[in-house]
């Protein structure tokens, strides 16, 4: 346990598994307050549990990311946070004519209106207070074309996106925003397509799939006092992009 966030309380969306649980846990060996959102209570009682085991601080609240009053809700019951790590979001692959309206609705709603949300409800009171962190969690398919992953991809970019925007709205008031583009990382999710996993990690330069911590290291890297002056940033942790090879 360290304290250079003690007395800051953040929120993390999607904190029961994976990335998620990972950078609860970072920020809560780091002495934040750590508010852990998900779906499944108990699922969420464990990660409370495993935080306050190591001497952390910890509380779970469920909502549902693709509802927009539940998203407002979960914003209502967090109250004043510093830290704001929007990680929650859902992936289905599939082409453009096997995406239907309820599926684009899922990503849309749940990847970029979902974050949008909590920004428009807590980020003018963390600029009212002189300062905060936001860490959104993005993926590398936002700015590399992927087979079936069109919709998914395109949500983070529109997120990456905001990230700049906010970056700018309340950046003068000491709130800073960044994005971490995400490779491809072994969690629960993941585990499904472990073969697929594996082809896209060795796509990368480091030829390997990233453990849920290495990316919470570089969200929990965003959302300290060490980034104070890292604003408007997408960092890319993938791995590194392959030199092309031109064919002779």
């Amino acid at each position: 346990m360290t304290s250079d966030l003690a007395g800051k309380t953040a929120l993390v969306t999607g904190a029961t598994a994976g990335i998620g649980k990972a950078v609860s846990l970072a920020l809560a060996a780091r002495g934040a307050t750590v508010i852990v959102h998900g779906r499944d209570a108990a699922r969420g009682a464990q990660v409370v549990q495993e935080i306050e085991a190591a001497g952390g601080t910890a509380r779970f609240i469920a909502a549902d990311m693709s509802d927009k009053d539940d998203v407002r809700r979960l914003a209502a019951e967090a109250g004043d946070v510093d830290i704001l790590v929007n990680n929650a979001g859902v992936y289905r692959f599939g082409g453009t004519t096997d995406t239907d309206d309820a599926l684009f609705d899922l990503h849309i709603d749940t990847n970029f209106r979902a974050p949008f949300i909590l920004v428009q409800e807590l980020a003018p009171a963390m600029a009212a207070r002189g300062g905060g962190a936001i860490v959104n969690v993005s993926t590398f398919g936002a700015a590399v074309a992927g087979k079936g992953g069109g919709i998914y991809g395109a949500s983070k970019a529109a997120l990456e996106l905001m990230t700049l925007v906010w970056a700018d709205e309340f950046g003068p008031d000491g709130v800073r925003v960044n994005a971490v583009a995400a490779g491809p990382t072994y969690t629960p999710g993941t585990a499904p397509a472990a073969d697929m996993v594996e082809a896209l990690g060795r796509a990368f330069a480091l030829e390997r799939v990233a453990q849920p911590e290495e990316i919470a290291a570089t969200v929990s890297f965003l959302a300290g006092p060490e980034s104070s002056f890292v604003n408007g940033s997408v960092l890319q942790a993938h791995g590194g992009i392959k030199a092309v090879v031109p064919r002779v």
